[in-house]
């Protein structure tokens, strides 16, 4: 919670287990460059394989020289970097800063835990991070506003949505080479893979539609209109089902893969802006801007 400065961690009965300051010291991770006392504002989090380890983005730092850090509206420009936490899931404490750049928004971690990819909002670029050592290997730059990141199931290969384009970055992980996938549509936001990671499926803010992707053939194969402004999106572990919150609908949308229909659209408390999906339970639970979770179970077979 980036306006409360806090980090809460919830278990399946929806009991509280712990709020974990955001406040850090830099320097005892290793950071001598950033003497004193700073606060972050965590926005979201991805966990590594085996769930030992969250990463978490922080939009900001404050303290020292990294107040001056831009917001949303932001051009291109010496912006300082942020750090994204990792948090240990079993202590429930901050273990490690990781040194990215200004205004990280969005995360992924490679199925074969080997790289951490950050998007940096405010860089136009990307970090790729080496998660043994927790260097940043890279900062590839890919374009206006970078947000969504997807990864391939082999680990070779990064999409990131650029809202501010039409296009979706392509990183290779090992080269750190970029290539795009063109004029997907407008705004595009938040990313998907299916679990064979042949079609990519993409939320496009900017026309209240999600798209459908085949990634060999680089071609959207159809589009669906849900509530307005879909921003985040999750896949069910079978592949067959897309979820997404609609900011200005105050709605959660269930979308078929197969044939991208809407199979319902259900109410949430005002503007839903995060979800996630949990396969032993079918439960999808949804985080809304106005300071509340919301856990819906999907009954259907």
């Amino acid at each position: 919670m980036m306006y409360r400065h806090t980090i809460t961690v919830y278990d399946r009965s929806y009991e509280l287990l712990r709020t974990i300051p955001d406040t850090v010291r830099p320097e005892e991770f290793g950071h001598e460059e950033f003497p004193g006392e700073y606060l972050g504002s965590p926005v979201e989090a991805a966990f590594t394989s085996d769930g030992s380890h969250a990463y978490v983005s922080n939009y900001r730092m404050y303290g020292g020289g990294l107040s001056t850090a831009a917001g949303d509206g932001c051009n291109a420009g010496n912006w300082p970097d942020s750090f994204v936490y990792r948090v240990d899931t079993t202590t429930l404490e901050i273990d490690q800063l990781i040194r990215v750049g200004p205004v990280p928004k969005y995360l992924e971690v490679s199925p074969d835990d080997r790289s951490l990819v950050v998007a940096n909002w405010c860089g136009f670029d990307v970090s790729v991070v080496d998660v043994d050592s927790g260097a940043e290997l890279a900062r590839v730059p890919v374009g206006r506003h970078p947000r969504g990141i997807a990864i391939s199931p082999d680990s070779t290969t990064a999409y990131v949505a650029v809202m501010g384009s039409r296009d979706i970055a392509v990183i290779d992980l090992s080269r750190f080479e970029v290539t795009y996938i063109e004029d997907v549509g407008a705004n595009p936001r938040h990313l998907v893979l299916s679990p064979d990671g042949e079609n990519l499926y993409v939320s496009l803010n900017g026309e209240g539609r999600l798209a459908k992707l085949d990634l060999a053939k680089g071609e959207v194969l159809a589009k669906v209109a849900t509530g307005s402004a879909p921003r985040s999106m999750v896949i069910s572990d079978d592949g067959t089902a897309l979820y997404v919150v609609n900011y200005n609908s105050n709605t959660m949308s269930k979308v078929r893969t197969s044939d991208m229909v809407e199979l319902e659209e259900l109410p949430t408390n005002v503007n839903p802006i995060g979800i996630t999906y949990d396969p032993p339970t079918r439960q999808i639970w949804v985080s809304n801007y106005s300071g509340t979770i919301q856990v819906f179970e999907d009954v259907a077979p």
